[in-house]
């Protein structure tokens, strides 16, 4: 497997959407850095179980549905997501609220040694916290 290939996927579907954590120690190198780390994330390595956690535990049943193909090209890969889940769980101060989400986002991970160094990554916030009820219709 070439750097980066299918990192970025295997993310998405074993540690986001079967929250296998014990995967990120494999995934993502010690120096890591996201360039877009949610309110209250590190942006470091111990950033990322924090976004895996927060996400789950306000979606238990977060599923991504992932683009066919990732975009590879050398040691950047990037990845368009569309998430669903069930709001069951606070989002960033939001009580749980019951309702069905669908969000999407586009990431792009720079890979070195066959680990992930860099995050860069646009979610569609609004629409995600406009169906919670957090934003405006």
């Amino acid at each position: 497997m070439a750097d980066g290939t299918g990192l970025i996927k295997r993310f998405y579907t074993e540690v986001i959407g079967d929250g296998n954590l014990a995967l990120i120690e494999e995934l993502v190198s010690d120096d890591f850095v996201d360039h877009d780390p949610m309110p209250g994330q590190s942006p470091a390595k111990d950033g990322v179980a924090f976004f895996v956690n927060a996400m789950r535990t306000a979606f238990p049943d977060l599923k991504a549905k992932t683009s066919e193909p990732a975009l590879v090209d050398g040691n950047l890969e990037a990845l368009y997501v569309v998430l669903t889940g069930t709001h069951q769980g606070e989002l960033m101060g939001v009580a749980p609220t019951g309702r069905r989400v669908e969000f999407s986002s586009i990431d792009i991970i720079r890979v070195e040694e066959g680990k992930v160094v860099e995050h860069w990554g646009a979610t569609d916030t609004m629409t995600l916290m406009q169906q919670i009820g957090a934003g405006p219709e």
